[in-house]
This record gives structure tokens, sequence and C-alpha cells, in this order.
């Protein structure tokens, strides 16, 4: 048996990035001993989030990326550009979810809120 413990999340700058996705969950994070930064989520809201360092920077549309179901998905929107994410068109028309991306690129998507 398996147990899903991490996300890896390759970064050019893996402090900032890791200090924007912390502030974006609201999650706590720490660097470690390898000096990765470390994203804990609250228990039962998956893996932890591990930021590393790469040299180059990020050139194609993620083949992974995280969905976010909100409450009020306009003010998670909102929110998330107010922190210094922007819209990205990756082909996917109109939709009911927005397509998002990172300060370094890396795609996610906010969904409609649940009914």
């Amino acid at each position: 048996m398996l147990n899903f413990s991490q996300i890896c999340v390759d970064a050019h700058d893996p402090t900032a990035l890791g200090a924007w996705w912390a502030e974006f969950l609201g999650w706590p994070h720490r660097t470690d001993s390898d000096g990765d930064v470390v994203l804990t989520p609250p228990p039962g809201h998956g893996p932890e989030w591990l930021f590393l360092a790469v040299p180059e920077d990020k050139v194609v549309k993620n083949r992974l990326h995280p969905d976010f179901t909100p409450e009020d998905q306009q003010a998670e929107v909102d929110r998330a550009l107010a922190l210094g994410a922007r819209r990205v068109d990756i082909g996917q028309g109109e939709q009911s979810w927005v397509v998002l991306a990172d300060p370094e690129g890396n795609e996610f998507c906010i969904l409609a809120a649940e009914q």
C-alpha cells in the first residue's frame, strides 16, 4: 500500500513561490533541512506540498494541476489575482471554472462553487 505524502513543485524560486502558495491556501510553511519549502495542509486536506529549486523556468502547459472548489468562486479568483496570480488561456474556452497561473506560471483552476 502507498501513502500519498507530497506533491512536488519545481520552482525557480521555491522560497517565494512556496510563500505565495502558503498565503493563497492559508497553510503554514517551513523550510526543511534540504532548503526545500514545505506547505502543510490542515488534517484531511491532502498531502504536503514541497517546493524544489530547479534552474530552468516553466515553459509549457502543466500536465497536472490543482483544482480548488470555493464557497464563492469570484471572491477567490479576485483574491488570487490580488496576490499576483494571472488569468491564462490554455484553450479551455467558456467554462464554469477559471484557469489561473501562479507567479511562476503554474496553472490551477478555481471551480464553480458546489450547489
